[in-house]
């Protein structure tokens, strides 16, 4: 193939896996990579972002906005992708793409548009998620449809899983459809809209419990946070502490007097029964700010302690 000029706007370890695979897949090309430093609360993918680009040759920038004259002077590159980019890009910039512009995007679209899809689906207790390659459009994840690949969640998954199996159908989407985006040849579909939703980017102070909430909400909350994010925290007094394990909702005795939170069961060498909005479910493995993670019963030790 002739060479392209490709711009791939990209963020988090997956944007990593995405540059390497598309120099894999299309060595030829002259690449040029946008990204940006990720929150203080994120893995850093820096270095591994740098070691990708330096064994593709091509050129990293470091920028949030996307600047076409300091790109390429002429204006006029082929092909841009977007991959866990969270900056809109002007149309000054993506119409100039000779070959087009692509999104990908990991939900099925027109479902879940905008931040953190993959979270808020399991927070919802979706059973699937997947990946959509859009083109790039005015309007956020709204672009035509080129294609699209369903990934699976079970429902007692962690996101840890799920993410890489969603990168994994990024890349396999790259891979289906790449020739078809450089032979100008790809089909598009509109996106029917009576099927939209959106999702609010989110925010540390996102990832607190709430404890009146049902408990399979609670669970749902706990999964979709847990590493590599932040985590789910709550208050124990005025400390915080984070919750990276529990065990599925069970069906707790009738509580006449309920008080969401309470803990209400110690099971030595397992972990602690907490009440949530119906039921309750057990905590595992459990972080005090500053402290290495433990065993919930380790650590309370008494039915008068109440999370908040």
């Amino acid at each position: 193939m002739k060479e392209k000029r490709i711009l791939v706007l990209c963020a988090t370890r997956r944007g990593v896996a995405f540059v390497r695979r598309i120099h894999e897949l299309y060595p030829e090309s002259n690449y040029t990579i946008v990204s940006f430093k990720g929150e203080a609360w994120e893995p850093d993918y820096m270095p591994e972002l740098e070691a990708a680009v330096a064994v593709a040759g091509a050129r990293l920038v470091i920028a949030k906005r996307v600047e076409l004259d300091t790109l390429y002077t002429e204006g006029v590159f082929d092909l841009l992708f977007a991959v866990s980019w969270r900056y809109m890009v002007p149309k000054a910039v993506w119409s100039r793409a000779s070959l087009g512009a692509y999104v990908f995007h990991d939900s099925l679209l027109p479902r879940y548009r905008g931040f953190s899809p993959t979270v808020w689906a399991m927070i919802n207790g979706e059973t699937a998620t997947g990946v959509s390659l859009i083109e790039m459009a005015d309007a956020v994840d709204a672009g035509l449809l080129i294609d699209q690949e369903r990934v699976e969640i079970g429902c007692d998954e962690f996101i840890a899983p799920v993410m890489e199996r969603v990168t994994h159908a990024y890349l396999c989407v790259l891979e289906r459809m790449l020739p078809a985006l450089l032979a100008g040849t790809a089909k598009r579909t509109i996106q029917d809209e009576a099927e939209a939703s959106y999702v609010c980017k989110r925010t540390p102070a996102d990832n607190r419990i709430k404890w009146s909430d049902s408990a399979l909400r609670v669970y749902n909350h706990i999964r979709a946070c847990s590493a590599p994010y932040p985590g789910a925290f709550c208050f124990a007094g005025d400390r915080c502490v984070r919750v990276w394990f529990c065990e599925p909702p069970a069906v707790s005795p009738v509580y006449a007097g309920r008080v969401p939170g309470r803990v209400v069961e110690i099971i030595p060498g397992k972990g602690v029964r907490v009440l949530a909005g119906d039921h309750s479910l057990l905590l595992v493995e459990v972080q005090f700010e500053g402290d290495p993670v433990t065993r919930a019963d380790l650590v309370f030790t008494s039915l008068a302690t109440t999370l908040s």
